[in-house]
């Protein structure tokens, strides 16, 4: 069902900058929205029950969306899901959003993994080597794996950098054996 996912989250990608809303204000919306479909037992059977009338079910979808400040496109979009009984998906197509609104803005999601622990100066100096190689704004997670001995290994989506230690030795190798 990720075509599912895929569809939806393009399609409020283009309503996020169509109406010019603060992209992650509108995601961190969406994830109180699912954290609390995800934690609620109660609302969770009244939204995905097919007994309870789709105009009550956004009545309360109201309430909540009043209570917590949530922008009315934000609430369109959970209302058209609880309507097409599509909500199960929301934790997904808020992960396909992200994504979206990345590419959309130029950022690279990129995962760091290094041997030890890096410094604010090697951060932002390997941020720039990666923001220098992919044309885009980089957001980075960091990572400790002891096994790589020094070094560091970047993945950007599919796309792996190897710059350990460990990568140089196994490259060395294969060059021995053949």
């Amino acid at each position: 069902m990720a075509s599912v996912a895929s569809t939806y989250a393009r399609a409020f990608a283009d309503v996020v900058f169509d109406a010019h809303l603060d992209a992650g204000r509108a995601v961190g919306s969406l994830r109180q929205i699912a954290g609390l479909f995800n934690q609620s037992i109660e609302l969770r059977r009244v939204w995905e029950n097919p007994a309870v009338p789709a105009d009550q079910k956004r009545k309360l979808l109201d309430v909540i969306a009043q209570r917590d400040g949530i922008d009315r496109q934000v609430r369109n979009l959970v209302a058209v899901l609880i309507d097409n009984h599509r909500l199960p998906f929301l934790t997904r197509i808020i992960e396909q959003l992200e994504k979206e609104l990345d590419a959309r803005l130029g950022f690279a999601e990129a995962q760091i993994s290094s041997a030890r622990e890096l410094g604010d100066a090697e951060k932002r100096s390997l941020e720039a080597q990666i923001a220098k190689t992919t044309g885009k704004k980089v957001r980075a997670s960091y990572g400790l794996d002891p096994s790589l001995l020094g070094g560091a290994v970047v993945r950007i989506g599919s796309t792996i950098y190897d710059g350990s230690v460990k990568g140089q030795l196994e490259k060395i190798k294969e060059a021995i054996s053949s």
